[in-house]
């Protein structure tokens, strides 16, 4: 177990632990969650032994293997799978067991260093570590690249795979989630569900710890709270526990006011002069409640959005892509015909690569179109927010000289009539972020990720856009930032294009899903928890084909087989995603999601004149709301039913062991007896498995056509 016992930890003059103390069992999986600076990263340095306590003991178990994720940046020509593998610690001492018998020429040391080859799983270890990279998103010509010819963000995804490949009792991870998307985290939700060692993650994503932790310490003002549950059952009972403080002391408030009337009234009268003595004692002895203080929580809006052209966005048979500096073009996505409406709410969806960053540019007009139109409404007024914060910040420039830059612009183009443009007006807007006083002139190059996010959240609110286009806007936020701008993006009336792996703001904000796949962009017609059975089920696809390519590679029967690929619209063929527009027929991965959607169309047409009498937002709110109860009811039968799908999996594997074994000529009578007993106890453990599984399968169902009936009834 791990023991930390009135630690005291200091960085600098800042006191990180102040007399903290807690204790995680073996095998726990435990999420550490704070505010931004509160300190986190320095605890996990603490037991990684990279810092050490000022005063008081951090005890672990010496012979624990720790495994983290590398923060420098790899530079090395070694490829992807090369470097993965390096981080089997365990593979690695053995090979150079084995590199030093061979030398010494040591007969017996070889035996030895192959054995501890056999145990490291030599044999196998190529393919885990591809296994790997292919749930983290790299695909299969990717695996023998060298990793300098990769971008940073997929640089730390290889760190990431290191600290995934390396045999730990101990694995730390710090914000794991940041350059990963949607696909590569649903990925990495199940492998860290079945690893089996202590796990400390530190993340600011709710679901993910929702999923993944079933402990939950929280780092504020230098103490360490231990809760046993996942994030959102700490923060129900961290804000019960906060109302029933609130309570004792103002009651204890009322308490001392009752005593001290008293004494004031009564001291300087004879007959009443013990008594009043008395209480004055009573207020003295007293212990003293402490008033909940309240933080000051960030907060913002956007202003509303005023009329709006209509539609904000057509696109003509767009292509986007990139062209190179020799002219070339590299396109990315095809064929793009569709329209953006006033009020939309779109989340699009797909892997990492697909597209989605580069569809986003195109639309805000950083990327020209490669083929085709994209045209603007009349007077639109486009926010953009891009994933990585300086392509849109210049790190040698002040706050406030951003919002100058921009502020001359619009005035320049006869825009935002009615926005400050004096210096001290603009400083004040900037303080409502956070940025007063001497942080408003410092370069923007110092700030922290989280810093740089919030001064972009301040250009965009200040441009009033009509149109908001957010690449991963949640990448260096905390869980407050992200609470605050999924309030701002709700009460918000203009249109949202969202990109993001934050599924908590995709559910709250989202009304429809776009998903871009091969080069397109297609509709999806499911909800999040669709596309994420979707996602695991390619991923199974992609691995079951991998595993055949390298066995008929090992085999040498010929070419390797490639990757199953989505099925895309033939050459040519348009996407239509608007009013009146026709969508492409659906893959049959999609046929079902789309038929269960078109089951709640009729309960939607009847229940358009109820929807009409409430307003845009409130109906958003009540809709989003509903989605999330629905996500919290479905959610332990979802987690049911994939254990009983691993389990069934594994009596089906025994089943067929026991059969074989069975069949064999030279067992005795007994061994026969013996095997017969534990076949008939394992077609009974299958037979009452499968009853269950059908059981929780009925009660999804149930939900899902209840919340399906439900559906445009806010």
């Amino acid at each position: 177990m791990i023991v930390l016992r009135d630690v005291v930890l200091r960085r600098g003059t800042r006191v990180v632990l102040d007399g903290a103390s807690v204790t995680l069992q073996a095998g726990e999986k435990v999420g550490l969650v704070g505010r931004n600076g509160a300190g986190k990263s320095s605890l996990l340095a603490l037991l990684r032994g990279e810092l050490h306590e000022d005063r008081g003991d951090v005890l672990r178990p010496k012979h624990w293997r720790i495994a983290h994720v590398a923060q420098e940046m790899p530079d090395t020509d070694a490829d992807a799978t090369a470097f993965v593998l390096a981080g089997d610690t365990r593979l690695a001492q053995a090979q150079d067991q084995l590199a030093a018998a061979e030398a010494a020429g040591d007969g017996t040391a070889i035996a030895w260093a192959h054995a501890a080859l056999a145990d490291a799983g030599a044999h196998e270890a190529t393919a885990r570590a591809q296994a790997l990279l292919l749930g983290l998103g790299f695909t299969p010509d990717q695996l023998q690249q060298p990793v300098r010819a990769f971008s940073g963000g997929w640089r730390m995804r290889l760190q990431l795979a290191c600290a995934l490949m390396c045999p730990s009792d101990l694995l730390l991870l710090d914000e794991p989630t940041n350059h990963l998307d949607l696909d590569a985290l649903i990925w990495l939700e199940g492998w860290l569900q079945r690893y089996t060692g202590t796990l400390i993650v530190i993340s600011h994503d709710r679901e993910f710890l929702d999923a993944v932790t079933r402990v939950t310490v929280q780092l504020d003002s230098g103490q360490l709270t231990r809760y046993n549950g996942p994030l959102s059952a700490f923060e129900e009972w961290q804000a019960q526990q906060l109302a029933h403080q609130q309570a004792a002391y103002e009651r204890q408030q009322a308490r001392i006011a009752h005593l001290q009337r008293f004494v004031e009234r009564f001291r300087a009268k004879a007959t009443k002069a013990r008594q009043a003595q008395s209480r004055l004692k009573a207020l003295a002895r007293m212990e003293r409640v402490a008033p909940v203080l309240a933080r000051r929580d960030f907060a913002f809006a956007f202003a509303p959005a005023g009329d709006m052209p209509n539609p904000l966005l057509a696109l003509h048979d767009v292509t986007a892509g990139y062209r190179l500096a020799d002219g070339t073009e590299r396109p990315i996505v095809r064929s793009v015909r569709c329209s953006v409406l006033p009020g939309q709410r779109i989340g699009i969806l797909g892997a990492n690569g697909q597209g989605k960053s580069t569809l986003i540019k195109t639309l805000a007009g950083v990327l020209p179109a490669l083929a085709g139109r994209v045209v603007a409404g009349r007077g639109l007024r486009i926010g953009y927010f891009a994933q990585h914060e300086l392509d849109v910040l210049h790190p040698d420039e002040t706050p406030l000289q951003h919002l100058q830059r921009l502020a001359r612009s619009a005035e320049a183009q006869g825009l935002m009539s009615g926005s400050p443009s004096r210096e001290a007006d603009l400083r004040a807007f900037l303080g409502g972020f956070q940025f007063s006083g001497e942080m408003a002139l410092q370069p923007v190059g110092t700030f922290s990720g989280g810093e740089k996010a919030r001064l972009v959240l301040a250009l965009l609110v200040w441009q009033r856009p009509h149109l908001l286009l957010l690449d991963e806007p949640t990448n260096h936020l905390d869980l407050e930032l992200r609470e605050a701008l999924a309030l701002a993006l709700n009460d918000f009336d203009g249109s949202v294009l969202l990109v993001s792996h934050d599924r908590a703001l995709l559910r709250s904000v989202c009304d429809v899903f776009w998903r871009v796949c091969d080069g397109h962009l297609l509709p999806f017609e499911g909800d999040l928890e669709d596309y994420q059975r979707l996602v695991l089920e390619q991923a199974r696809q992609r691995r079951e084909v991998w595993r055949q390519r390298t066995s008929a590679l090992a085999a040498g029967d010929g070419p390797a087989v490639a990757p199953a690929q989505g099925r895309a619209p033939a050459a040519g063929r348009s996407v239509s995603i608007g009013p009146g527009d026709t969508a492409p027929r659906p893959t049959p991965a999609t046929a079902n999601l789309t038929r269960a959607s078109a089951r709640g169309t009729s309960a939607m047409a009847t229940e358009a004149g109820r929807q009409a009498t409430r307003s845009p937002q409130e109906r958003r709110r009540l809709m989003a709301q509903r989605r999330q109860q629905l996500a919290q009811r479905l959610r332990p039968h979802l987690r049911e039913r994939d254990a009983l799908d691993a389990e069934l999996q594994r009596l089906q594997a025994e089943h067929g062991v026991l059969t074989e074994q069975l069949a064999l000529a030279t067992l005795s009578p007994q061994q026969r007896a013996e095997l017969g007993r534990r076949l008939k106890a394992l077609e009974a453990d299958i037979a009452a498995t499968e009853e269950r599984w059908l059981a929780v399968a009925e009660i999804i169902e149930t939900l899902e056509r209840e919340a399906s009936a439900d559906d445009g009834q806010p």
